[in-house]
């Protein structure tokens, strides 16, 4: 596959983390002809992105050497503090570190005080968005860091998402509004799963609910997408149970940090678990569905 050449100016970008999100994003920046080096933890994740024209490096600090912006789309803020201390020896003062991961309040002020330690430019900037429009450049992304650096990154949030919010100076803002964007999806899936499993208990075809929402003012394309997952049998993941389950815990921590109180995310927790406990944990999140089946 060939990718457009380099203009003048065009940062360079490393990505770290080459998972769903990660490769997705990657082949964005691709497809936008920005240079890009990809590590993952395990090589054999990122080696695809070769064929789209990436650099695959054996360390994250030979990816980060000489890159304009370093992008970590990792699953968690331990895995995001790790990358970073492999990546240490390959960083420079200045570079900017746009932080895609959902790590949560108290990680990302730790990965901002990190960021300040080595002079980097630290660009708190979760995405809203799973596997599809990863692939297709279609996220949105929340960001708050510096205004200064917003000319240099243009490119690569363009480049990954349909729709960049900036949130304000301060890191801490986007993620804030990603916990309270992800509590609206959380509670969405399990509806859905919800309202599948009590056609099924009172013994109906869930597609006579499906046919009576649709066109209606309480529609979504979100119920239609997975609940065709669920009743094809395909849930291969675009958003994965366990990362659901664990964005659903920094939620509760956010909530009960803030002394709010979430009935609801509680209860998508103890969905979540169960069906992690019963072996869904890497399928997509509305195996869910599993969580409240007999059985």
């Amino acid at each position: 596959m060939t990718t457009a050449s380099p203009a003048p100016g065009t940062p360079s970008v490393a990505v770290l983390g080459t998972g769903i999100m990660g490769s997705g994003m990657a082949r964005s920046l691709l497809r936008a002809g920005l240079p890009v080096r990809a590590w993952n933890r395990t090589r054999s994740r990122a080696e695809p992105l070769a064929a789209h024209g990436a650099t695959v490096t054996d360390t994250a600090a030979e990816a980060v050497g000489g890159a304009d912006v370093v992008l970590t789309a990792l699953n968690d803020g331990p895995s995001v503090a790790e990358t970073l201390t492999a990546a240490a020896p390959g960083l420079r003062p200045g570079q900017i570190w746009l932080q895609s991961s959902t790590v949560g309040l108290d990680a990302t002020a730790a990965l901002a005080a990190r960021a300040a330690e080595q002079g980097l430019v630290y660009l708190d900037a979760p995405v809203s968005g799973t596997k599809q429009p990863a692939e297709q450049g279609a996220l949105t992304v929340f960001v708050s860091g510096p205004s200064a650096a917003r000319e240099t990154v243009r490119p690569v949030l363009d480049a990954i998402g349909q729709r960049t919010v900036w949130t304000g100076d301060e890191p801490g803002t986007a993620t804030r509004l990603k916990l309270v964007a992800n509590t609206w999806v959380i509670n969405l899936v399990n509806g859905v799963a919800e309202c599948l499993n009590l056609a099924e208990g009172l013994g109906l075809d869930p597609r006579l609910f499906l046919d009576a929402m649709k066109g209606g003012a309480l529609d979504t394309p979100y119920l239609h997408g997975k609940a065709a997952a669920v009743l094809s049998g395909d849930l291969s993941p675009s958003f994965a149970l366990s990362t659901a389950l664990k964005d659903t815990r920094l939620i509760l921590e956010a909530a009960e940090a803030s002394g709010v109180t979430l009935d609801l995310i509680a209860a998508s927790a103890e969905r979540f678990t169960r069906a992690e406990a019963a072996g869904h944990g890497g399928q997509d999140m509305i195996a869910t569905y599993y969580a409240g089946r007999p059985e």
